[in-house]
């Protein structure tokens, strides 16, 4: 069996849980003159941008509505249009510090999706260089499939035909 050692992660899986309160919402409710300390890159209108403590790659960071809200259906269309427009304003400010080779952003809904804080979405946005290693596709080779790819095309499709 191979182990994937990520001791830096200590600290945080060792504190899920123990404070009481969601820890995004507990950054965003400090004065921005904590800012800093916080790792809280920018205050938008319904989103604001945090770096993640313990990144997967440099510059990892997360685009993150105020609304403290577990399922992206509950989110208001504003706030995802914000979101986005934040990713934009994310992505070129990574590309001119860092040039990066390429992006990863995505969302892990419910602790079984690998959501570490579940009840508080939040839009990663990774960085990716060639030859970084950072996701276990890379790392093992392994891809988990549970059906076929058409039978999940024709699951979707009818959520996404004209007038649905």
């Amino acid at each position: 069996m191979d182990y994937l050692w990520s001791p830096w992660r200590f600290h945080y899986v060792s504190q899920v849980g123990k404070t009481g309160g969601c820890v995004f919402c507990e950054k965003v409710a400090t004065e921005p003159s904590c800012d800093r300390a916080n790792l809280l890159l920018y205050r938008a209108r319904f989103n604001f941008i945090l770096l993640n403590a313990y990144p997967y790659t440099t510059g990892h960071s997360l685009v993150i509505p105020y609304a403290h809200l577990a399922s992206l259906e509950e989110v208001q269309p504003a706030t995802l249009a914000e979101m986005m427009e934040l990713a934009q304003r994310l992505q070129a400010a990574l590309t001119d510090c860092y040039h990066p080779d390429g992006f990863n952003l995505g969302m892990n809904l419910g602790k079984c999706a690998g959501a570490g804080v579940a009840d508080h979405l939040h839009l990663h946005f990774l960085p990716r260089w060639t030859g970084d290693s950072s996701f276990m596709t890379v790392i093992g080779e392994t891809r988990i499939q549970p059906e076929d790819l058409f039978t999940t095309y024709d699951k979707l499709a009818p959520y996404f035909a004209p007038g649905s």
